[in-house]
């Protein structure tokens, strides 16, 4: 709790901690209800800073809230209850744990108002994530994803210490001048935002997280990305045109993709696209399309993934070209993912349908013709690729495979999650006022006017007679799509063999020479030493010893009992001693280091003792 108010991501990370500690019946209860009180905790706390700190006479701001972290805060606290819901069947501890770890560095990430938090929630929200992909089983994915979003963190890290040492206090906000340090700062969240040509992690590492993981994962990383550009880069007009080009480019890698979760992957790269330009636009309208697609996407792209994680889960395929017919035993999950496709193609009375209009509408209003136009012509790409080519190959058409594959092994929670996110979807497509209120700025939109539902109509209805007239030729294939990861693969196989080759080679030779001209002699040189020390040094103190201790005779009947007596007993003890010494005096250094740090430690312990006494 912090200043009165509780920071919503401590309902996560507290439920992460405790998850561990219960068994699997008391566990839902957890996993359901932290999200839920976060949620509600957004519902009751007015706007305003909390928890504001000085660290190093740095200030830091761990609860900023207004309205754009509040929707976001929001949207991050219900579809983690729909990704729970979606995940009841789950039995690891460490899934669970590192998507509540994810969800919460997520939320924390958005109400952070000061680069300082926000990069510590930003790097945790990298590594948690990464876990959800090592545990889908593909480690080299998960290393891969590691590596680049590690190198967005560099980036990132960078340019605040730059922007710091400027001279600028800590604050986020938005920058109104762009030098190397707000570049940089930048660089790292357009690597989070999965912008071309920084993009290929997604459709490499998305698809190899867990049935339940991939949920998580759509909703967080690349949205939280369009929350810090808002808030640091809103009116950048380069965003508007790097938006423009994400929404083709996705959906052109996804028209050509098989596999199933990539090709929705590719698709996140497509939809996000749509918010940065709105971004980058700048205006108050593309502000609130901006937001409000964020919104509606991690519900529909939920949705989506769910509905195709449970083909996965239903028949262990995931490519289209092995799939097909499976209508006829998951009725339930085809209907719902039909909710989704029509909302991602922004169909009327559904949820993409009130967002993203709002952003074509601002690129419109804004003179921005080429984004608008490449924003539109997405539009249709989606809805063939996502809306008709996919669920027609995995639910409608004939198996093409030998052994049809076999559905209707429905996952614990898997209907209710995916019914959950698809009521939202209409419910928000047929009362955008609901999702309008909480915007950034106030709305003076409205998208159920006559023109344009006429052209969202007229686009989908031409596009579906597209797709019905060449339905062959759109139809999935068994290839493989070569992207932009194709350059680090290749680099780092290129890497290791000269690693393993030339540079093998001459750390090798270079240890070789040294073992012989180096470390061989010395070990020599050492030896000597060790037997002078012992057999000469040692030989000539311990004779005298021995020497002192037999030469102590006195014949006067006096000396014989009192001095003879006396010295008697300092030889024995110098004998005994010299017999001490002899064990002690190994010739090895660390033998004698050790005896004079525990020397030293006595004397001034001694020191210390008549110094209190004083």
């Amino acid at each position: 709790m912090i200043d009165g108010w509780i920071h919503p991501s401590l309902f996560f990370f507290v439920a992460a901690a405790l998850i561990p500690f219960l068994n699997q019946k008391a566990r839902p209860i957890l996993l359901l209800g932290m999200p839920a009180l976060a949620f509600l905790s957004l519902l009751i706390f007015p706007e305003g800073t909390y928890g504001n700190l000085t660290l190093m006479d740095m200030s830091l701001t761990f609860g900023r809230v207004d309205r754009l972290s509040l929707v976001f805060g929001y949207i991050f606290s219900l579809i983690t209850v729909i990704g729970m819901i979606y995940s009841l069947h789950v039995k690891r501890t460490a899934e669970q744990v590192v998507a509540l770890l994810y969800a919460g560095s997520a939320v924390g990430a958005v109400f952070s108002g000061d680069l300082i938090t926000l990069f510590l929630f930003w790097e945790a929200m990298a590594f948690s994530s990464a876990f959800l992909i090592f545990l889908g089983g593909n480690s080299q994915a998960g290393f891969r994803y590691l590596l680049v979003h590690l190198f967005g963190g560099v980036c990132l890290l960078a340019g605040i210490v730059i922007y710091i040492a400027s001279g600028n206090d800590t604050g986020f906000s938005l920058f109104n001048e762009m030098g190397l340090a707000q570049m940089l700062i930048l660089v790292g969240f357009l690597v989070n935002a999965a912008v071309p040509p920084i993009h290929a992690w997604l459709a490499d590492a998305y698809p190899e997280a867990s049935v339940t993981g991939i949920v998580f994962l759509s909703a967080f990383t690349t949205k939280t990305a369009v929350y810090v550009l808002i808030r640091g880069f809103a009116g950048f007009t380069p965003l508007a045109m790097l938006g423009a080009v994400m929404t083709l480019y996705g959906v052109l890698y996804a028209m050509l993709e098989n596999d199933t979760r990539r090709l929705l992957s590719y698709h996140i790269i497509s939809q996000v696209g749509f918010m940065v330009a709105g971004v980058g636009i700048g205006t108050e309208l593309a502000i609130n399309g901006a937001v409000a697609h964020a919104f509606a996407h991690i519900l529909y792209k939920a949705l989506l993934m769910m509905g195709m994680s449970s083909v996965l889960f239903a028949t262990g395929k995931r490519k289209a070209t092995e799939l097909g017919g499976l209508y006829k035993t998951m009725p339930m999950v085809f209907l719902l993912y039909m909710v989704g496709g029509l909302s991602i193609s922004g169909f009327p009375l559904f949820s993409g349908f009130i967002s993203k209009s709002m952003t074509i509408s601002a690129a419109a209003e804004s003179h921005h013709i080429a984004v608008y136009l490449m924003m539109t012509i997405a539009s249709c790409g989606t809805f063939i690729s996502t809306t008709l080519k996919l669920p027609y190959a995995v639910f409608l058409a004939e198996p093409t495979g030998s052994s049809p594959p076999s559905g209707g092994r429905i996952m614990a929670g898997g209907t209710a999650a995916m019914g959950i996110a698809a009521f939202l979807c209409l419910l928000i497509g047929i009362f955008p006022g609901l999702l309008y209120q909480a915007l950034p700025y106030p709305v003076d939109y409205h998208p159920f006017t006559a023109e344009h539902l006429v052209h969202a109509l007229q686009m989908l209805g031409v596009t579906g007679l597209v797709f019905l007239l060449c339905i062959k030729k759109l139809g999935p294939h068994a290839m493989i799509n070569v992207d932009t990861d194709w350059f680090y693969r290749k680099g780092g196989m290129l890497f290791m063999r000269f690693a393993s080759g030339p540079v093998a080679t001459y750390e090798a030779l270079v240890s070789n020479c040294y073992q012989r001209v180096v470390i061989a002699p010395m070990k020599q040189f050492v030896a000597r030493c060790r037997r002078f020390d012992v057999f000469v040094v040692d030989g000539i103190v311990n004779q005298v010893g021995d020497e002192t201790f037999r030469g102590s005779r006195v014949s006067n009947r006096f000396e014989k009992y009192v001095v003879y007596g006396f010295i008697n007993f300092v030889g024995y003890l110098n004998h005994m001693g010299a017999r001490l010494f002899r064990r002690l005096q190994t010739g090895s250094v660390h033998h004698y280091a050790m005896i004079l740090i525990v020397g030293i430690f006595l004397l001034v312990n001694i020191y210390l003792i008549f110094k209190n006494e004083r």
